[in-house]
């Protein structure tokens, strides 16, 4: 399909969240355009913007748009039903805007962003899955997907009620290929059984992976490859089949010559790679402040049906995360069940724990999430 093949690219993708600033804080569009420029050269074709993130359309605009053929690039926006969007109009007019602040003319991937349990019934309430087939219909996006930070069961709700959507992305990384907080390889795994290609984000899991802790840097450090540590996980992502680009919001020029030294020339993970990959993630599985083994021993009899160590789990992987990010896997770990604000303190969980862990006090610490 033109070019929506997931064979024909390179597997990197520049994503335009985290731009590169000058002193007076404005996105430097200066060096943003080196940085297309390099890309374009290198062979790469996907941009990723978003109405939301600040500044960064219009500088697309001056950056690559004004300066280069329109068939030289993909381009990628998104339209977000949550925060200040309180009614259909005001929803249907971020297109608008975004076509008028890119000049792009039509946007090659046009996803519906941030799904998740708190706003995905706004996009039905709003129309948005009928516009963006308009839209499509009259050549106004080429293909549309959506974004997504949901569970599961969402995921499967979401492509069985809209089984057109060309593609979908997905927040993947090492990391998080088993968090429950995540959910990486299931809903990997739930898009490639329906033939969706993925879009991956966060692949450096927001810069965490690009500095990890002292135990992974060590496993990474005995290979003296000389790799960067974001190689490790942006080659990791762009190793699996049906991954149609990997994003990597690159904020400087350095930044963008590390990622396209070996992803000009991708070659994927060989067998001792992946064993490395192993290795760093049970290092950071196992650096964790509460010792929960996740034996579910103490949910069993939990009449307040809280998933204790699935919010253990989140709680240990909140070193460096930002709060929106630990607070969006708290929802999903949560969604439908107890949380840690509704212990009764009743102490069955406690007397089930074979790590004699202290869950009622521990539970109170992961207040804060809420």
């Amino acid at each position: 399909m033109d070019n929506y093949s997931t064979n024909n690219r390179m597997k990197l993708g520049f994503g335009l969240m985290r731009l590169p600033k000058s002193e007076n804080g404005e996105i430097d569009v200066e060096q943003v355009s080196r940085m297309a420029d390099a890309f374009l050269e290198a062979g790469g074709t996907y941009f990723d913007t978003a109405f939301v993130y600040s500044g960064s359309e219009e500088a697309i605009k001056k950056a690559l748009v004004d300066r280069h053929p329109r068939d030289s690039y993909t381009l990628a926006t998104k339209l977000m039903c949550s925060g200040e969007i309180k009614d259909e109009e005001t929803a249907k007019q971020e297109f608008l805007t975004s076509l008028e602040r890119t000049g792009a003319g039509y946007f090659d991937y046009y996803l519906l962003h941030a799904i998740q349990r708190s706003n995905y019934q706004k996009y039905d309430e709003y129309h948005i899955w009928d516009y963006v087939k308009e839209l499509k219909e009259k050549g106004l996006i080429r293909h549309y997907g959506f974004s997504f930070h949901g569970d599961p069961d969402l995921l499967k709700e979401m492509l069985d009620k809209h089984p057109d959507v060309d593609f979908v992305q997905l927040q993947i990384n090492y990391a998080d290929w088993e968090n429950p907080g995540v959910n990486s390889r299931i809903n990997y795994e739930i898009c490639k059984a329906n033939g969706k290609p993925v879009v991956v984000m966060e692949p450096v899991k927001g810069g965490i992976l690009a500095d990890p802790i002292p135990a992974a840097k060590a496993i990474f450090d005995e290979e003296d490859n000389g790799m960067s540590y974001s190689s490790w996980a942006i080659r990791y992502v762009a190793s699996l089949d049906n991954i149609l680009v990997v994003l990597s919001g690159m904020s400087s020029f350095e930044q963008m010559q590390d990622n396209l030294s070996y992803m000009k020339d991708f070659r994927p993970l060989d067998d001792h790679e992946k064993e490395v990959i192993e290795r760093v993630r049970k290092a950071i599985d196992e650096d964790r402040s509460i010792a929960c083994t996740a034996c579910h021993y103490c949910t069993e009899g939990c009449p307040m049906n809280i998933p204790i160590p699935e919010i253990f789990a989140v709680e240990n992987r909140r070193k460096g995360s930002p709060e929106f990010r630990t607070k969006r896997e708290y929802v999903i770990v949560t969604e439908g069940r107890g949380k840690a604000s509704d212990c009764v303190q009743c102490g069955q969980c406690e007397g089930a724990c074979p790590q004699h862990l202290p869950i009622i006090s521990l539970l109170e610490k992961c207040r804060n999430m809420e």
